[in-house]
């Protein structure tokens, strides 16, 4: 009977010990086959090849000044009382042109005084020349003495300097009578009164500030690699928000042409500083404006989009390539279905497309759309857009 159980315990143990080793042996083979699949596992994702395309950028700009070469305060050159103005806020002028009369008391009397003094002078003048002429008649027939002729002489210099500072103040007090009239400095528009009738004013204080806004410019700074691509005489075109362009801070009119808040305005590139021809890593790139439309001021304008006007040839990738927001990564494809984040130096982007100054070769494919979750070194299988295989 002890035989017989012992013997049944052995079984028991071996079936026991046979069962655990089946259920490690299960356990690993499983863990085996989800390894290697997981190894051979590829994440489906979309991906782009870099080409070379005819490519025209678009610019954001964060803030844009526009400044006028034909702008400046008309000022008062001599003080006196506003008593009428001969153009009013918005009239269109012309350099020159009379603006305001003022009225000084003081000056009507200081002419006339000057012209009373001149009066004495010149009477003292004719006096001291008779009395010149008499004593150089006596001299020669020796009825005088030489000193009695020099001093004749002396005092008739005297009264041709007295004559002459006279008629100096006299005309200086005519000039200042003509200060009195307030003309404009440049063509253009009268942009703001400062001073209205009645008010005193002082030599020096700026009464209306005239400017013609019909042409402007501003100017951006560029890297060397982003300026290289640009001519003189190039087109680029500016797309304001359309709050931007309902309030005038000088309040001017509108020109006729414009299309209003939908209007994309041309500006022409005149200048680059430094020259392509010399070396530099930054250039000042200078652009004028045709606002005749009237739609622009010379102001700061904020959010703007400039569209390049012509194309060239630039290696570009599509904008949602970047995997991040400093535009200088990207996923590249491998021929073996192997993902590697690398480092690009990019310049512009066109809303589509960006270019690629370094980092990249045409053909290469990079990874577009969602980057979470990728790794480098991941498998993946690339859907390649515009490949028809």
């Amino acid at each position: 009977m002890k035989k017989i159980f012992s013997l049944g315990i052995v079984i028991i143990l071996l079936l026991a010990a046979a069962i655990v080793i089946w259920g490690a042996w299960l356990n690993y083979s499983d863990e085996n086959q989800i390894a290697t699949r997981m190894d051979s596992r590829a994440v489906e994702l979309t991906a782009a090849r870099a080409e070379v395309r005819d490519f025209a950028p678009t610019v954001e700009l964060d803030a844009l000044r526009f400044s006028s070469d034909s702008i400046a305060d008309a000022v008062a050159l001599t003080e006196g009382r506003i008593v009428q103005w001969h153009a009013a806020k918005n009239d269109t002028v012309a350099k020159g042109q009379l603006l305001l009369s003022m009225m000084n008391e003081n000056i009507p009397l200081r002419i006339q005084q000057a012209e009373s003094a001149i009066s004495r002078a010149e009477a003292a003048l004719a006096q001291a020349n008779n009395a010149y002429q008499r004593q150089g008649r006596l001299l020669a027939r020796r009825a005088t003495s030489k000193e009695k002729y020099e001093e004749a002489e002396a005092q008739y210099m005297a009264a041709q300097g007295s004559l002459r500072e006279a008629q100096a103040q006299r005309d200086q007090c005519l000039v200042q009578q003509d200060w009195l009239n307030v003309v404009s400095p440049v063509d253009g528009q009268v942009l703001i009164i400062y001073q209205r009738e009645g008010s005193y004013v002082q030599p020096g204080t700026p009464v209306a500030l005239v400017g013609n806004f019909d042409w402007l410019r501003f100017s951006l700074s560029m890297k060397d690699i982003e300026a290289n691509h640009l001519e003189l005489g190039e087109a680029g075109y500016l797309k304001f928000p359309n709050s931007k362009l309902a309030g005038k801070v000088y309040d001017t009119d509108y020109g006729a042409g414009n299309k209003g808040q939908g209007t994309e305005i041309k500006a022409v590139l005149k200048d680059i500083v430094p020259p392509l021809s010399e070396p530099a890593d930054m250039r000042r790139t200078e652009w004028e404006v045709d606002n005749r439309t009237g739609l622009l001021e010379a102001m700061v304008y904020t959010g703007i989009t400039m569209r390049m006007g012509t194309t060239y040839k630039a290696l570009t990738v599509p904008l949602a390539a970047m995997a991040d927001k400093d535009h200088d990564a990207v996923y590249v494809v491998d021929s073996e279905g192997i993902i590697h984040r690398r480092k690009v130096t990019a310049g512009a982007d066109d809303n589509k497309y960006i270019e690629i100054y370094s980092g990249l070769e045409p053909g290469e494919l990079v990874v577009v759309g969602s980057f979470e979750g990728l790794e480098d070194g991941m498998k993946v299988e690339a859907d390649v857009e515009g490949d028809e295989s």
